[in-house]
């Protein structure tokens, strides 16, 4: 769960550095990029975790 918050937080922080760009350029994209991949990981952590969770219980 902390992960996940983390997460979130690092992207919002990361939107909200890019909204405050008027263009968009290489490094812009690249974080962006970073920023989905890590999101996406994060999800993927999630979902393990909970699965791992309803097969102990």
């Amino acid at each position: 769960m902390f992960k996940r918050l983390m997460t979130l937080g690092f992207a919002a922080a990361v939107l909200a550095l890019l909204a405050a760009c008027d263009h968009e350029g290489p490094a812009e994209r690249a974080g962006a990029k970073i920023d989905n991949a890590v999101e996406s990981a994060g999800d993927k952590l999630e979902e393990a975790g909970d699965e791992i969770k309803e097969k102990t219980q």
